[in-house]
């Protein structure tokens, strides 16, 4: 089964960045074997992460949110690229 990519969007619990990257700087991504990190852009005002993270088996974001759940609220979406996207609508244009 292939990966399946995630755009998960982090709502920083009360708007405050500090106890999750306290959590990630002790603990690390805290992120289940078979769940891969991509990457991520942070909001200028610190409030929100919006993480590309990809696995096989949408089960392991949910565990991996799991860890993160009491200070992050989180919304997910999967995507797929924009060249897969050309690929996908050519047969309409």
């Amino acid at each position: 089964m292939p990966n399946t990519r995630y755009m998960v969007v982090e709502h920083f619990k009360n708007k405050d960045a500090a106890p999750v990257y306290r959590r990630f700087r002790d603990r690390g991504r805290m992120a289940p074997e078979g769940l891969l990190y991509v990457s991520s852009w942070v909001d200028e005002k610190l409030e929100r992460c919006y993480q590309l993270m990809e696995t096989h088996d949408r089960r392991l974001l949910d565990e991996w949110m799991a860890n993160w759940n009491d200070l992050v609220d989180f919304e997910v979406y999967p995507v797929i690229t924009s060249q897969e996207a050309v690929e996908k609508i050519a047969p309409r244009l």
